[in-house]
């Protein structure tokens, strides 16, 4: 399949058969869902800002605008995100970003994806409670919407992981901010090898705050209907009426992160890759590692570089310098002057469908470390270019709720 093929314009038609996203009023909270059950909920452009641009502007749900006028609404106590359908939300519409970029200019999709990471800014720095249900697959752009918030309340159906390399990206959206917080090196695992875990590990690591079982949601966002005050307290309190513990898992994680520790803390990604493979031999009967090892074998060798470095650079960032970082990352593989790679992954796994990528340089030891330093610097030739600018804001005041990170 030719990628040029489909014009942005005939990819937005497509969506508007649905409203992406929903708000509801209960009380004294408000419920922000998202609304493309049919594509895994995964964020548009139209998601995550208002377009003024747009001729149907008055349809266009307004995320980052509806979280800002709760915020400011004394009658409003909490914020509920949540997605409907199967999954929380899968991560950014990648097959829509690039093409936008391919028939338009590669500033397009670094637009969205500002407005992205505004968001983003906004929910980690959020002044009232804001409870993420995440029920379903939570990948990508969706673990950009969740893991900032103040309470990430997960369930037995909920899958996180973060694939970004495969595609010949890089973990982003403060993944560097939330991924560098985890215990040990269980972050740059998460990271270099696109792990998949469960509800119950994602509240034995840190990620989740609490673990529901998903027949329970319902009557756990009706509960939230009955409190009064913006004390985290309260809100707490309402969690753990419905709120599950298991040993299991934290034990499990227990074990794992030793040999998670040994390995993923090799200064490169060679290092680590020997790492595991040493590991392979004498742990057979453990899948975890052979997949690992396949994953970082498959995936982009310079975005594992790039991934490596920028988990490492977030231990002692804050927010906003993750997020900045970040962007100018981006910014530098979709402009394709550096690396052809995230639109390579694209070609192979979202076009042509043949999981084949062709990556250049196509070995590890091959990406070298002026190559990797140029992506993390912002470009002083490029017109086009701009650097994040996020709004001053202070921290979350309801950071003591953030379980174990």
């Amino acid at each position: 399949m030719n990628m040029q093929s489909l014009s942005s314009t005939e990819l937005f038609r497509r969506d508007l058969t649905e409203q992406p996203v929903l708000f509801e009023e209960h009380s004294g909270v408000r419920k922000v869902i998202l609304n493309r059950p049919s594509k895994l909920n995964s964020l548009n452009l139209e998601m995550v800002h208002y377009s003024s641009a747009s001729p149907l502007s008055a349809q266009i749900s307004q995320m980052f605008s509806k979280l800002k006028i709760y915020e400011d609404d004394p009658t409003v106590n909490a914020v509920i995100l949540k997605g409907n359908g199967k999954a929380f939300c899968a991560g950014g519409d990648v097959f829509q970003n690039i093409c936008s970029m391919l028939t338009g200019h590669w500033s397009f999709g670094a637009s969205f994806y500002k407005k992205q990471l505004t968001l983003d800014h906004l929910i980690a720095t959020y002044k009232k409670p804001l409870v993420c249900l995440i029920n379903g697959v939570v990948m990508g752009g969706g673990a950009g919407l969740s893991m900032h918030a103040s309470f990430r309340v997960v369930t037995e159906k909920t899958v996180f992981a973060m694939p970004e390399a495969i595609l010949g990206i890089f973990p982003d959206v403060g993944a560097s901010h939330f991924l560098s917080k985890l215990p040990g090196y269980f972050g740059e695992y998460l990271g270099l090898t696109g792990a998949r875990l469960d509800g119950e590990t994602m509240l034995a690591c840190g990620l989740a705050t609490h673990f529901v079982f998903s027949k329970d949601l319902p009557l756990l966002e009706h509960a939230f209907s009955s409190v009064d005050s913006l004390n985290a307290s309260d809100i707490l309190s309402v969690i753990n009426n419905y709120a599950c513990k298991s040993n299991m898992k934290e034990e499990e994680l227990h074990k794992r992160l030793k040999s998670i520790n040994r390995c993923f803390s090799r200064q490169t990604v060679e290092g680590i890759l020997h790492s595991l493979e040493e590991e392979l031999l004498n742990n057979l009967a453990e899948k975890w590692i052979t997949d690992a090892v396949n994953s970082m074998k498959s995936a982009s060798p310079t975005s594992l570089k790039i991934s490596l470095r920028s988990i490492r650079e977030g231990r002692g960032q804050t927010i906003e310098q993750c997020l900045a970082r970040e962007y100018t990352i981006f910014c530098n593989i979709v402009r394709r002057k550096i690396t052809n790679d995230y639109y390579e992954g694209s070609r192979a796994i979202f076009f042509d469908k043949d999981k084949k990528p062709k990556w250049e340089p196509p070995k590890l030891e091959l990406v070298e470390a002026e190559m990797v330093d140029m992506l993390f610097k912002a470009s002083e030739d490029d017109d086009d270019w701009n650097c994040l600018q996020l709004p001053a804001r202070s921290s979350n005041v309801l950071d003591h709720a953030r379980s174990k990170l």
